[in-house]
C-alpha cells in the first residue's frame, strides 16, 4: 500500500479468510474479518463430541510435508509443531478384497529409486508401470479425466483411483487429471521429503484455527461473528458499501475487500462471477475403541481399497473413516452408514465379530466443488471486475484441487493482491479471469 496502510475487510473466516487475514496483519495492515457463523474455521473445525467424549474433527484432513503454503501458515501463527507424522514417507494400504497390505515408501530424493525396490511399491506392478503412470498423468490433456489417462495402468485400482478420489472428492472417471498431476508434482514427484503424512495432533481447530485467532488478536485485527454479508454496493468500479443483515459498512476510497466465502454464497453476492456450481459430499465416521490402534509403518492413516471406507485415520483410541465422492452414501441413515464403515474397519484391523462401537457420523453434502475438467474451468481468479475486491477460497483458481493447501494458498494470493492496492493503480480483471 502507498502511505499509511488502509483497512482490508475480509468476509469469511474459513482457512482462506484466516490465511489472508494472517498475511495482512503480519504486514501491519489493519484487518476486519466478518464471519456468518459463530465460529471460525469453516469446514476445518473441531468439537468435543458428547457420544464419544472426545475431541473430533468435522472431517479428516491429511497434509503432506510438501504442502509448503499450509506449513508456512502454521509456522507464522506459532503452530509449527501442531502436526504429527512418521519420520519418513510411509503410505500404507490394505485391499479389503484380497486381505493384502502394502506400504509405499518413497525415498527422500527426487530420483525415484524406491520404484525398483518391490517392498517399497504397490505389489503386482513393476517400476515401469509406476513410471508410465506418472508420465501419462503429466502428459494428460486439460480436458482429460484421471480414468482417461490412467484406467489402463496396472496401478489404477490400487493407487491412482484412491488418490484421485481422496484428493479431489470426485470419481476418478470424472476427476481432472490435470489437478491430480499438479498435486502429485508437488508431493510424490518431489520425492519422499515431500510425502511425509501429517495430521493434526490435537485436532484441526487446535492446529489451524485457534492459533490464528490468537495471532490476529495480538496484531490488532478485529473479527465479527454472526455477520452475514448480503450484498455489496458499488460506485463505479469499486465496492463502496458492505451490506450486512443488521448494518452497512461504508468503505473509504482506498480500502479493499476480500470475499472468502463458499462459491454459492459468492454467486449470490456477485451474480456476474463465474464459479463452480456442482458439488460432492464427504461422509466421515468416528468410532471410539477401547484401546489405541497402531497402523502399519507407524503412519497416521491407512488407505482402504475395495470397500465403502476409503481412508482410515487413527488418533489415540478414536478411529476416523472418510468416504469421498459420497453423494449416494450421504443419503443413507447414520446407523446404516456406521455399520457399513465399521465392517471395513473391523476387516482392516482384524477386529472381525466386534460390535459397532460408539460412533458419530458426519455428513458434508457440499464438501467441495466437483473437480471435473469442466467445473475446474469455471474457477475464477483472485481479481474481479471490482477493483478493490478480490476472491479467496479453495474453489478459486489456485492451480490445485480444493484442499487445505489450496485454501491457504488462495488466501495468501488475495493478501498479496490487496496489499499494494491503491486507487491510482486500479486495473480490474474480468470476473472469471484466471
Amino acid at each position: 500500500m502507498t502511505g499509511a496502510a488502509r483497512r482490508v475487510h475480509i468476509v469469511g473466516a474459513g482457512l482462506a479468510g484466516l490465511s489472508c487475514a494472517v498475511e495482512l496483519a503480519a504486514s501491519g495492515v489493519p484487518v476486519t474479518t466478518y464471519e456468518a457463523a459463530g465460529h471460525a474455521g469453516g469446514r476445518c473445525r473441531s468439537w468435543n463430541d458428547r457420544v464419544l467424549d472426545k475431541i473430533i474433527d468435522n472431517g479428516n484432513h491429511l497434509l503432506l510435508s510438501g504442502n509448503s503454503s499450509a506449513l508456512d501458515y502454521l509456522r507464522r501463527i506459532g503452530a509449527g509443531d501442531a502436526l504429527a507424522g512418521p519420520p519418513g514417507a510411509v503410505l500404507p494400504f490394505h485391499d479389503l478384497g484380497s486381505g493384502e497390505g502394502w506400504v509405499l515408501r518413497p525415498n527422500d530424493g527426487r530420483v525415484p529409486w524406491w520404484l525398483f525396490a518391490p517392498s517399497r511399491r504397490v505389489p503386482g506392478a513393476g517400476a515401469v508401470a509406476h513410471l508410465k503412470g506418472l508420465a501419462a498423468l503429466a502428459r494428460a490433456p486439460t480436458q482429460a479425466t484421471v480414468a482417461d489417462a490412467l484406467a489402463r495402468n496396472p496401478l489404477y485400482r490400487r493407487l491412482w483411483e484412491p488418490l484421485a478420489v481422496a484428493v479431489m472428492n470426485t470419481r476418478a472417471a470424472d476427476a481432472s487429471a490435470l489437478l491430480l498431476w499438479r498435486t502429485v508434482r508437488e508431493t510424490l514427484g518431489a520425492g519422499g521429503r515431500a510425502c511425509r503424512p501429517l495430521v493434526a495432533r490435537r485436532g484441526l481447530g487446535a492446529a489451524f484455527v485457534d492459533p490464528a485467532l490468537r495471532f490476529l488478536a495480538e496484531h490488532g485485527a478485529e473479527i465479527r461473528f454472526g455477520a452475514r454479508l448480503q450484498a455489496v454496493a458499488a460506485e463505479g468500479a469499486r465496492v463502496a458499501v458492505l451490506r450486512f443483515a443488521d448494518t452497512d459498512v461504508p468503505l473509504e476510497s482506498d480500502e479493499s475487500v476480500v470475499l472468502a466465502v463458499p462459491p454459492w454464497s459468492a454467486g449470490e453476492i456477485l451474480p456476474d462471477v463465474t464459479a463452480p456450481d456442482r458439488h460432492h459430499a464427504i461422509v466421515n465416521g468416528h468410532f471410539r475403541l477401547d484401546r489405541a490402534v497402531e497402523l502399519p509403518g507407524g503412519a497416521p492413516l491407512l488407505g482402504l481399497v475395495g470397500g465403502t471406507a476409503q481412508w482410515l485415520f487413527a488418533r489415540d483410541d478414536v478411529i476416523s473413516v472418510t468416504v469421498s465422492a459420497a453423494d449416494a452414501l450421504a443419503e443413507r441413515d447414520g446407523d446404516a452408514i456406521a455399520a457399513l464403515l465399521w465392517a471395513d474397519v473391523a476387516a482392516a484391523l482384524n477386529l472381525d465379530g466386534a460390535a459397532v462401537p460408539p460412533h458419530r457420523i458426519v455428513k458434508e453434502k457440499r464438501a467441495t466443488f466437483a473437480q471435473t475438467p469442466d467445473q475446474a474451468a469455471r474457477r475464477p481468479g483472485t481479481r474481479t471486475a471490482l477493483a478493490n475486491l478480490c476472491l479467496a477460497g479453495d474453489w478459486t483458481d489456485t492451480g490445485l484441487p480444493a484442499t487445505i493447501e489450496g485454501a491457504i494458498r488462495s488466501g495468501q494470493a488475495a493478501a498479496g493482491a490487496v496489499r499494494d492496492f491503491a486507487p491510482e493503480n486500479w486495473n480490474p480483471a474480468p470476473p472469471c479471469a484466471t
